[in-house]
């Protein structure tokens, strides 16, 4: 098959987030079983020199038919694999140096930009005379082009193209003004409630979700809980409207990049065969975070957002007690709201030798982390699938999580016996299910070595790899194409 990948951000030339791994991996993987795969994303000011250096400008600009016609440039680079990835460039709406926000919030234009991504993906196959079979729109950024197909382009050359949007995190939808659908160059019927209007805005997502052929989510637990009023963030009943077309596909990762039998970040390699050397890279990972190098101490770590989904707030809550009454070491990096910055930061200050906060990014930390741990901490209020408990199964990291979205899908509850579980799940997001939760592995450390390496094993031979996820992919999207035929 065609697909055509319309997103605002893709690994490795910008990334903010999971939405650019998952797109970036699957691709790939969608190229390897021999379909031919493009992606469109914005050429922001932030891309760095060395991809730069690796495109090259198509021969004709690209009309964009937004109401009036603009023009953009398009820089195509084809990766090894042989997925081809186009750039948008329009320095007014992409040239800035993060794709959606500056230090003082959400750029105000964002519905406008993206609106221009949107349009842009419906232009781009005669520019380049190629015509996709599926849209492939991920999140609010990318919602308008299943209204695109369904109204303006439905009987031109795209006719027969059909589109599955995935839903990455419900509660980010792009509300923009009521004027975006005269300026995008749609029908004023499209701004209904069973459409593009929400509370009298432009809700992007809300108009994605009731044009697009098929929905998907990043995991099937979060395809189910996005139909609830607690899930839904007010999209509830579009979503229960269109349940029958909503399909949970888990996400996978990238074997290669995070793979401890070969990844170079590491103090010493391991495998599941042979995970002596996990050890080796805890001391290494307590020396680098100035923690006190002791292998009897468990050592927990946490890579994140600093951010109200994430459920921080309540481990912050908790941890003062936990770091002041156990015997245990604590290792973070993430950034995010400065108030979770601060608690972390002053948390670190006052148990120096038994945590660590790296406030910030650093892909080779993280790597450490991964490895160097003994327990990972996912505490979330809502994850619709989550990358990192992956990462930590791959590189025998216990998982400690909330059940919750793809957390749910993923980890498999000890039951206090050597022959189950690949982590330890919780259920009600307050500071005392934390403490105990902790308390649990931890007694588990100390008093079930056999139970914790048949766990640690079971962890690590978990498939998560994009293969079967891919299949169910390409299964949607022969649904997608059966339903507009």
């Amino acid at each position: 098959m065609k697909i055509l990948m319309v997103v605002s951000e893709l690994s490795p030339y910008v990334k903010t987030g999971g939405l650019a791994d998952m797109v970036s991996s699957l691709s790939r993987e969608l190229v390897r079983n021999g379909n031919d795969v493009r992606a469109l994303i914005p050429f922001y000011g932030s891309i760095e020199e060395r991809w730069r250096r690796n495109m090259r400008p198509l021969a004709s600009p690209l009309c964009v038919h937004m109401g009036q016609e603009r023009w953009a440039r398009v820089h195509e680079t084809i990766e090894r694999c042989g997925l081809h990835v186009y750039f948008l460039e329009h320095h007014h709406y992409f040239d800035r140096e993060r794709p959606y926000d500056s230090c003082y919030g959400a750029y105000g234009d964002n519905g406008e930009r993206f609106a221009f991504l949107c349009r842009a993906a419906i232009d781009l196959p005669s520019l380049i005379d190629w015509i996709p079979d599926v849209f492939h729109c991920h999140d609010w950024m990318a919602s308008l082009v299943p209204v695109y197909l369904e109204t303006v382009v439905r009987h031109g050359p795209l006719g027969n193209s059909a589109s599955v949007l995935t839903v990455h995190n419900l509660e980010h939808q792009g509300y923009g003004d009521k004027s975006i659908v005269q300026m995008a160059g749609l029908p004023q019927w499209t701004f209904r409630p069973d459409g593009l209007e929400a509370c009298g805005a432009v809700n992007f997502l809300k108009g994605g979700i009731y044009f697009a052929n098929k929905l998907t989510t990043v995991s099937p637990s979060y395809g189910e809980e996005i139909k609830t009023a607690e899930g839904g963030f007010g999209l509830d009943g579009a979503l229960r409207f269109r349940g029958g077309d909503i399909i949970g596909i888990l996400n996978g990762i990238d074997c290669e990049v995070w793979d401890p039998a070969t990844d170079s970040a590491l103090a010493a390699n391991y495998s599941s065969k042979n995970i002596s050397a996990k050890s080796t890279c805890k001391s290494a990972l307590q020396k680098m975070c100035h923690l006190d190098e002791r292998q009897s101490a468990p050592l927990f770590g946490v890579i994140s957002r600093l951010h109200w989904q994430k459920g921080l707030d309540t481990l912050c809550d908790a941890m003062e007690w936990i770091l002041a009454h156990m015997d245990i070491q604590f290792a973070l990096l993430g950034a995010g709201q400065w108030q979770l910055e601060e608690r972390f930061r002053l948390l670190a200050n006052r148990h120096s030798g038994k945590m660590f906060a790296a406030i910030g990014y650093d892909e080779e930390l993280a790597h450490r982390i991964e490895a160097g741990c003994d327990f990972f901490i996912m505490p979330s209020r809502f994850e619709p699938c989550g990358l990192n408990q992956l990462y930590s199964l791959r590189y025998g990291t216990l998982p400690i999580v909330r059940a919750t979205g793809g957390l749910r899908d993923t980890v498999q509850n000890y039951g206090n016996c050597e022959d189950c579980g690949t982590g330890f799940v919780f259920n009600d997001l307050t500071a005392d299910a934390i403490r105990g939760t902790i308390r649990w592995a931890c007694d588990t450390y100390h008093r079930a070595p056999a139970h914790m390496a048949a766990m640690i094993r079971r962890a690590m031979e978990s498939d998560f790899s994009w293969s079967r996820s891919a299949i169910r992919y390409c299964e949607c999207y022969r649904w997608a194409l059966q339903s507009k035929s």
